[in-house]
């Protein structure tokens, strides 16, 4: 079965917005918390020596879903080009 490329890579990018979303309202109402779970997630002790201090502004949210807007709808659609060239070239 192909894949369809341009409703896969929108489905992906609308699935990154909303997380997206839900990442920069919690982070904008409970900072402390977001950046402890960045902590763990980058395995840091000290996150805050790289990340303190980082709040989020209007700009900085819509300057951070830009690119991955653009890069989840690009690596996608790669990605669902790349699956249908591989199911072509079956033996």
């Amino acid at each position: 079965m192909e894949l369809n490329k341009q409703k896969l890579s929108l489905a992906a990018t609308a699935t990154m917005t909303i997380t997206y979303i839900i990442c920069g309202i919690f982070t904008a109402l409970l900072p402390d918390v977001a950046l402890k779970f960045l902590g763990w997630m980058v395995h840091l002790v000290n996150v805050e020596k790289f990340a303190g201090g980082v709040e989020v502004t209007l700009d900085s949210f819509i300057l951070g879903l830009l690119p991955i807007l653009f890069y989840t709808y690009l690596a996608t659609y790669l990605f669902a080009w790349l699956y249908n060239k591989f199911i072509q070239s079956r033996p």
